[in-house]
């Protein structure tokens, strides 16, 4: 493009819409010229039928179909077809810009640009377009606009079906292809395709956010989630909750770290791939999401539209009926339905449906985690993650339910969680029919099928379906409880256990049984109750076959067979399978007893024990013998006097070979062989090996007395 004061009064005229004098040289329709009644000669372009005044201009025009170009730069060798441009190029390299606003002060490289500028402060939008009425301040980017009516798109990708209403877009377009990005920024070396998305980029290191709504003085770094943020306050019910969702996908916007430019705004219409000496300020003003003609090509372009009922089009998939407020937006979701992965890692081969999905995906492998949060450290892939966890410190939970009012600081946890009220189960195991609200929880529970434990422990080497089970259980070697009750100073290794533990103090028991009325206060507990009903015990021991109704019994019941015994005392060495085994044991040095009866006041070690003696004074005996009727206080001693009827003696003396139905009457044998005499009297100092024997000695001394 040459300058203003370069270009000759014919090339001008296709620009400004002027009627000059009847006959004169310039008297024209602005793009033929013919020979008139002054009789005005003229030259014509074979290739295209175009006519000029002068043989130069011919000379230049027909560049275009002959791509000559014989000017070229010396810094950077990029070629051009007319003096006038090379330049206009140079300036890029120079920095000049020698054309100001009398105004504001803004410089340009260009005069036409500069007289465009100027067209803000006068608000003279003098070109407008005959089928929607809209208004711009040149001509050419009217000629633009009225592409969108006729659906014309003349400029084609040669790599790709994809066409483009402009050369502009096309080349922006095609660095798609030859991967090139040639705007980077000055302070971390982030790279971009175009230049609006090095502009958005920067505004990440000044914190500038100079877009605003009127209605709650929300700011912004971009105009385009400033519209996105209006929707809240303009659309219906699901408009906010929509845009509520995008900008918890992409709470910095549509300009991201790695540099790709995701806009909320109709691709056809997006004039941001321009480079910034090509960009007009009409151009841009394309950019706000506007109704084609009915009937014309850009209608629906094979996809419907409609208008929801806060006044905002949208655009809705034949598939499944879900709408969009963008066509991007429509497109990409498409890919669900046709199973479309453009875009490949070229580590692992996973492929995804988004640029920026894989972008972050390439950080997983290379480790990269740009954003910390500057309260804990934790760091984070992406700034929208790291956003989500600084609510963590915040308390913020911006979205809620209308139907029961719970907070989340996700929205994607509220679209999760509103499944509950509808009941809705979309995803379901093509195995075992089993459903689940989210494609998440499927993908997870397929792993039992296929038995796939793609995370493992560096340390213990132990396997998990899931990364946050991984991440839990490495919370056992560290030791770190990070989660603490801010009522009695409790820590926990997980949130939930912590949410769990709190219900204690409140009391609540959200979870009650139907059959029995028993409340617990997590619905695992529920579940596991509901089990003594049903009788089901899913977990079974692959070397016993003895089954189990909770997962953590049969990983206790496990260690018989392997001898693991993880829990020891500190004081004594013993050893035991069992944590709460542990602690009990531990009060026997302490002498700790916690329990007690409220209506003899006996104290008690255990909560079990407690439990068993109350039923003393109840009379209660909840255990039954099936064969005999006999009742009992505890289930242990039902256990011990079933083997009465069976027969059974499974604890043996390894000396000698003699068996017992009981571990009480092994011990005693035991002392046999030992010699061991543990109760002794203490008047006359007389050892015996059972507590009985005792008592009957001392009868003695009482007796005497």
């Amino acid at each position: 493009m040459e300058e203003e004061e370069q270009q000759k009064p014919e090339q001008r005229s296709n620009k400004v819409p002027r009627r000059a004098a009847a006959g004169s040289a310039s008297d024209s329709s602005g793009v033929q010229k013919w020979r008139g009644r002054g009789g005005l000669g003229h030259h014509s372009c074979q290739h295209c039928g175009k006519t000029f005044t002068r043989p130069e201009h011919l000379k230049i025009h027909q560049r275009v179909h002959t791509g000559e170009k014989p000017y070229s730069c010396q810094h950077c060798g990029k070629s051009f077809a007319t003096s006038g441009s090379l330049k206009i190029h140079q300036r890029v390299h120079t920095g000049e810009r020698p054309y100001s606003c009398e105004q504001c002060g803004a410089a340009f490289k260009q005069c036409g640009v500069l007289r465009s500028h100027q067209l803000i402060h006068t608000g003279d939008k003098p070109y407008s377009c005959e089928q929607c009425g809209k208004t711009f301040s040149r001509g050419d980017t009217l000629k633009v606009h009225q592409l969108i009516h006729t659906g014309d798109k003349p400029y084609n990708c040669d790599q790709c079906v994809a066409a483009f209403t402009t050369l502009g877009k096309l080349k922006v377009h095609q660095r798609i292809h030859t991967g090139e990005k040639p705007y980077s920024c000055e302070q971390c070396g982030a790279a971009f395709r175009q230049v609006q998305g090095l502009k958005c980029h920067r505004r990440v290191h000044t914190g500038e956010k100079p877009y605003w709504c009127e209605q709650c003085g929300k700011t912004f770094s971009e105009s385009g989630n400033l519209k996105v943020h209006q929707r809240i306050h303009t659309a219906s019910s699901y408009g906010r909750l929509q845009a509520a969702a995008i900008q918890s996908w992409y709470p910095e916007g549509v300009c991201s770290h790695s540099g790709e430019l995701l806009d909320f705004r109709d691709q056809d219409q997006d004039k941001s791939g321009m480079e910034e000496e090509q960009q007009k300020p009409e151009q841009r003003s394309n950019k706000v999401p506007r109704r084609a003609a009915a009937g014309s090509a850009s209608d629906s372009s094979g996809v419907q539209k409609r208008r929801g009922r806060g006044g905002l089009g949208h655009h809705s998939c034949q598939h499944c009926g879900k709408s969009f407020t963008t066509s991007r937006y429509l497109k990409i979701h498409q890919r669900v339905h046709t199973g479309e992965r453009p875009y490949s890692c070229e580590q692992c081969g996973a492929a995804f449906t988004q640029l920026g999905v894989l972008k972050r995906h390439q950080l997983i492998h290379s480790g990269e985690k740009p954003y910390s949060c500057e309260q804990c450290g934790a760091a984070f892939r992406t700034l929208g993650n790291l956003k989500v966890h600084q609510r963590i410190h915040t308390g913020e939970k911006p979205f809620w339910c209308e139907q029961c009012g719970k907070t989340f600081s996700r929205g994607g946890a509220l679209k999760d969680h509103q499944l509950i009220h509808t009941g809705e189960r979309p995803y379901s195991c093509g195995q075992c029919g089993a459903a689940f609200t989210t494609l998440g929880v499927l993908k997870t529970h397929q792993l039992i099928h296929t038995g796939d434990k793609p995370y493992s422990c560096e340390q213990c080497e132990a396997a998990f379906t899931m990364l946050g089970a991984l991440k839990r259980h490495q919370l056992i070697h560290t030791g770190e409880k990070p989660f603490r009750c801010e009522l009695c100073g409790k820590t926990f290794s997980q949130n939930g256990t912590l949410k769990a533990h709190k219900l204690i103090h409140t009391g609540d028991k959200p979870y009650s049984c139907e059959q029995c009325g028993a409340a617990f206060t997590v619905q695992s507990s529920l579940k596991s109750h509901q089990r003594v009903h049903t009788g089901e015990k899913p977990f079974s021991c692959e070397q016993c076959g003895k089954t189990f109704s909770k997962s953590g019994h049969l990983k206790v019941h496990q260690r018989i067979h392997t001898g693991d015994k993880p829990y020891s005392c500190e004081q004594c060495g013993a050893a035991f399978t069992r944590l709460s085994h542990l602690k009990s044991h531990q009060r026997v040095h302490t002498g700790e007893k916690p329990y007690w009866c409220e209506q003899c006041g006996k104290m008690f070690s255990q909560s079990s024990t407690l439990k068993a003696h109350q039923r003393i004074h109840t009379g209660d005996k909840p255990y039954s013998c099936e064969q005999c009727g006999a009742a009992f206080t505890q289930l242990d001693s039902l256990k011990s006097h079933r083997r009465i009827h069976t027969g059974e003696k499974p604890f043996w003396c390894e000396q000698c070979g003699k068996t017992f139905s009981q571990s009480a009457h092994l011990k005693v044998h035991q002392l046999i062989h030992t010699g061991e005499k543990p109760f002794w009297c203490e008047q006359c100092g007389a050892a015996f090996s059972l507590g009985s024997n005792l008592k009957v000695h001392q009868r003695i001394h009482t007796a005497s007395s």
